[in-house]
């Protein structure tokens, strides 16, 4: 295991526990992980402290601790925490589970008694998980560092998904419905306050561990960077997949954003955006996460994924194809002549794909692994999917069951599930035969769908390097809009030809340079958003046209900012016939330069059709967003429109998440809005730029 998450072994995964403040009494707080590695046989040291008992629960008890733990279970008031961690520092300990609440989740000064609490920790090299945390387990160590209520009704069973939460309630939720399930997920990491360990070094360390083979996370919110971002590379090296449950929606900002691009993203965007580079799949909710998660188990992630399904039903074959043609997993048509083989066997069946065997196969099984076997080996598919629904319960199911394994013995590499209804001992033996078994054929599209991106994101290669747009120096203050876009242009990213000017005979001059028609804008420092004032015109398309527009910008900027420094009317030549898009940056608080690209105008105030991504990236990574959006086709000629110049476009947008890195943390948000990408060949330009400084 690598150094970074390697200090976390000593806290997950334990030779000796301690616990402070231990009770005699199994159902308070800090009597139950003792009761609990107790019943379940943990192979390590375990000491009870506490200096008013002499045993506790059949264990002698210690006033203090002698022999050095890994791992102390802190279980102590608030009050009275910072010492222990102090005292614990000087032994010697590892790592510390606190349980103690009454931290950073109170008030301002629980946030400060916590920081210096932490602070007191890292002196000693010692981590802590929590405060405010339901711990930890680990049911293959039986190790048990939690006073979840949740083994009241039954143990982990075991398996390789590994889950991490930031919510103790949730996670010991989620490890439940796993276990009623039949879910292996043996290891369950929930870091509560995180005034240390963050989830996203539990999710490292997960990702660096032997035993695990899946992860499975809940987060409400990132607050740490580096972790998370070097635990999912480690996650995607290491072919293991992340499946998220991240919740929460807010904006991050928007009522004080002056930048575009911030009042569009939000925590929740930007953490989306990370969750995309690195191919986390994003659950909707928590029974999905765990469909996903335990279909992963099977590690089968195709990089090509393609579903062919048999089923006796024609409505559930139609119902799978909907689910499938929504998610874009492809279902191609089993080969010509292996349909008219089927056809030849029953005529009234429907080989296409789904291929609906129907009833008939009650009346002879073999047709089973028929048409089983042509779908496997004619149309090559990479998953599998039998709907078989109530006749997994019918006296015909343990021959037809025998005719389906044969097939899927004969044939491994392939995932293969089934839609059935069974009771839970039904389900382990298919299970155990090396079925993924779903109720509800939906939600086995779905988890094979994410299958594939699973293996997608795996596969991909490294991105191109980023551009190397040199040193950038920013001025104090907000730029001027010809200044910004002279900044830009020193790292090449190109603007619309145009000029400066400080009276009209200036502005006439430039007009005539460029050719008309032009656009003019108000030039000033204090102005960024000049639309909103009228402070934009165009299709000016004379020189009276610019004696009049000239002064009408001035005096409509006297009555909209009386105190802006107005240094003029920028004038700038009008591009035609290119595609309007946004580019732009923000500076988020846990990740730093966000870059957003989308189509301008209604796309980006109504419909929001944008993608984001962490700074910095090269051209090809930039072309895959610009791809990606929902209106890419109005920039690749859909309906004999002319093609954009999207590669031009694409080396803007990568230069730019460059140029955000290289500016340093003064920088806070680009704009540019709209930027212009023209015809094929023709290149892309920055109509509009604004940069915040601060």
């Amino acid at each position: 295991m690598s150094s970074r998450f390697a200090g976390l072994t000593p806290l997950l995964a334990p030779r000796s526990v301690a616990v402070l403040g231990a009770s005699s009494d199994p159902t308070r707080i800090s009597g139950w992980p003792i009761a609990y590695m107790k019943s379940q046989g943990f192979q390590g040291g375990l000491y009870p402290i506490n200096p008013n008992r002499s045993e506790i629960q059949g264990l002698k008890a210690y006033a203090s601790i002698a022999d050095v733990p890994d791992v102390a279970i802190v279980a102590v008031a608030s009050e009275v925490a910072a010492a222990a961690v102090d005292d614990l520092g000087k032994k010697g300990v590892k790592a510390i589970v606190m349980f103690t609440a009454g931290f950073a989740e109170m008030d301002d000064a629980g946030a400060v008694a916590q920081a210096k609490m932490v602070a007191t920790a890292r002196s000693y090299g010692m981590r802590i998980l929590g405060p405010n945390c339901l711990g930890v387990f680990d049911a293959r160590r039986s190790y048990y560092a939690t006073f979840s209520s949740s083994f009241d009704s039954g143990w982990p069973v075991p398996g390789r998904i590994g889950i991490a939460s930031q919510s103790g309630a949730y996670g010991t939720h989620l490890y439940t419905l796993a276990r009623n399930r039949g879910i292996g997920a043996s290891l369950c990491v929930m870091t509560g306050n995180e005034g240390d360990v963050t989830v996203g070094e539990c999710i490292g360390w997960l990702a660096e561990n032997p035993e695990v083979d899946v992860i499975a996370v809940y987060a409400e919110g990132i607050r740490e960077a580096p972790g998370l971002i070097a635990a999912l590379e480690a996650a995607r090296a290491a072919r293991k997949p992340v499946v998220m449950q991240k919740v929460g929606r807010s904006e991050l900002g928007t009522k004080a954003a002056k930048s575009h691009t911030a009042s569009i993203a939000g925590d929740d965007a930007v953490t989306e955006a990370i969750m995309n580079e690195f191919g986390v799949f994003r659950a909707s909710n928590s029974e999905q996460m765990l469909d996903i998660a335990h279909t992963a188990t099977r590690k089968i992630y195709p990089v090509k994924n393609t579903l062919g399904v048999i089923t006796v039903s024609g409505g559930a074959g139609v119902l799978i194809s909907d689910v499938a043609e929504t998610l874009g997993l492809s279902m191609p048509e089993m080969p010509v002549d292996a349909q008219k083989r089927l056809r030849e066997l029953v005529p009234f069946c429907a080989p296409r794909n789904p291929v609906d065997a129907t009833a008939q196969v009650s009346n002879d099984v073999t047709l089973v692994k028929t048409f089983t076997e042509s779908m496997v080996r004619d149309g090559g598919y990479s998953a599998v999917l039998g709907f078989f629904s109530m006749t997994a319960s019918s006296r015909r199911w343990p021959a037809i069951k025998e005719q389906l394994n044969a097939v899927k013995d004969e044939n491994p590499g392939r995932l293969y599930a089934l839609s059935v209804i069974v009771p839970p001992e039904g389900r382990d033996e298919l299970e155990a035969d090396g079925w993924v078994v779903h109720e509800d054929p939906t939600r086995a599209v779905v988890a094979i769908d994410a299958m594939g991106r699973f293996g997608e994101a795996f596969a991909k290669p490294v991105g191109a390097a980023a551009p190397n747009v040199g040193a950038v120096t920013l001025p104090g203050v907000t730029p001027t809009e010809a200044e910004a876009k002279r900044i830009l242009g020193a790292a090449g990213i190109a603007s619309a030809p145009e000029a400066a000017c400080a009276d009209v005979e200036a502005a006439v001059a430039a007009a005539e340079r460029f050719g008309y028609p032009v656009v003019m804008k108000i030039l000033s420092p204090d102005i960024l958003h000049k639309s909103e004032i009228g402070g934009v015109l165009l299709d000016v398309s004379d020189a009276a046209g610019v004696r009049e527009g000239f002064a009408l910008l001035l005096s409509r900027a006297r009555d909209a900012a009386p105190s802006a420094r107005i240094e003029g009317v920028l004038v700038a030549k009008q591009l035609k016939g290119g595609v309007e898009c946004i580019m732009g940056i923000m500076r988020d608080p846990v990740f730093g330069p966000i870059a957003m690209f989308g189509l301008g105008g209604i796309f980006v105030e109504i419909l929001k059709d944008v993608v984001f991504r962490r700074c910095p990236f090269g051209p090809d990574v930039a072309e895959e967003m610009i791809r990606s959006i929902k209106g890419a086709p109005l920039l690749l000629g859909a309906r004999g429109r002319k093609k954009a110049d999207v590669k031009a476009l694409a080396e803007t947008l990568s230069r730019l998440s460059a140029f955000a890195v290289a500016a340093g943390p003064t920088l806070q948000s680009i704009d540019l809005n709209p930027v212009f990408a023209m015809p094929e060949g023709e290149g892309a330009f920055a109509v509009d730029a604004v940069i915040e400084v601060g």
